[in-house]
C-alpha cells in the first residue's frame, strides 16, 4: 500500500518509519530545509519528497494519485486542512487522515474538509483517561469504526454478579459479544453454556450500551458502581 505523509516533523518520520517497517511504500513530503536534512539522514533518500505539500504539483510527484491513504501531520491546522481537502477532491485517495495541533479547531476536520479521521492528541488523551477512571478494571484496548465500537478487557473481580450465569443468560445486547475468555493464561473459545470464574479475563466487542452493561455485569457488589 502507498502511503503520502506531509509533514516530515518528529511524527511524520516516525510514521514514515512504522510504515515502510510494514512493508508499504512511502513518500514524506516536506519543505523546510533543516528538517529535510534531518529527514535524509533518518530515512532512504527515495521515501522523501521535498516541497509544499499544499501544491498539487508536489503532491503529484509524491504519488498521491497511486496513495490508498494521506496522512496530513504539518504543524498548522490551516495547512492540515488545505492538504486533506486537495487529497479528497482533486486526487480522491480514499482514506484522509488529518492531524490537529490546536483543540479549538477540531470542528473544522470533517468529511467536507476531506478528512476521514482527525487525531487530536489533547482529546484522545483525555477520552482514554476519562474512560480510565470510569471503567476500574475494564480496559479498552482498540476502537473500532471510527470509536463506534471498543474492543474491552474486563477481569472478574470475586463477587461479580455475572459469576456462574451461562453466556446466553446475561441478557447481554445485540451489538456487545463475547470474544474470548481468558483463564490461567489459556484462551477458551466462549459458547453459549460457558460461565465465568473469578479472574477470568474476558474481551468484548461492543458499543457504549454495551459497556456499561458490561460494567454492571462485572461490577463487585461490595465496591458498587465503579
Amino acid at each position: 500500500m502507498h502511503v503520502v505523509v506531509v509533514g516530515g516533523g518528529k511524527t511524520g518520520s516516525h510514521l514514515a518509519h512504522l510504515l515502510m517497517n510494514g512493508g508499504h511504500t512511502v513518500k514524506v513530503v516536506e519543505s523546510r530545509k533543516p528538517v529535510l536534512d534531518r529527514l535524509y539522514e533518518e530515512l532512504p533518500a527515495e521515501l522523501i519528497a521535498p516541497g509544499d505539500g499544499s501544491s498539487p504539483t508536489v503532491l503529484e510527484a509524491a504519488g498521491v494519485r497511486q496513495a490508498k491513504v494521506l496522512a496530513a501531520v504539518t504543524g498548522e491546522d490551516e495547512v492540515n486542512l488545505v492538504i486533506t481537502t486537495l487529497a479528497r477532491f482533486e486526487f480522491h485517495v480514499p482514506r484522509v487522515i488529518a492531524r490537529v495541533n490546536n483543540p479549538k479547531n477540531t470542528w473544522l476536520f470533517t468529511s467536507e474538509m476531506g478528512v476521514d479521521v482527525a487525531l487530536n492528541q489533547a482529546d484522545i488523551m483525555a477520552k482514554l483517561i476519562e474512560e480510565e477512571m470510569s471503567l476500574g478494571d475494564m480496559m479498552t484496548l482498540l476502537k473500532l469504526r471510527r470509536g463506534k465500537y471498543s474492543l474491552i478487557e474486563e477481569k472478574i473481580p470475586p463477587d461479580a454478579p455475572a459469576l456462574g450465569v451461562a453466556l446466553k443468560d446475561m441478557g447481554l445486547p445485540d451489538e456487545c459479544v463475547i470474544a474470548a475468555i481468558i483463564r490461567n493464561g489459556t484462551v477458551i473459545i466462549p459458547r453459549g453454556s460457558s460461565t465465568l470464574e473469578v479472574g477470568d479475563e474476558v474481551l468484548f466487542i461492543t458499543n457504549a450500551e454495551g459497556e456499561q452493561h458490561i460494567t454492571d455485569l462485572f461490577a463487585s457488589r461490595r465496591g458498587g458502581a465503579r
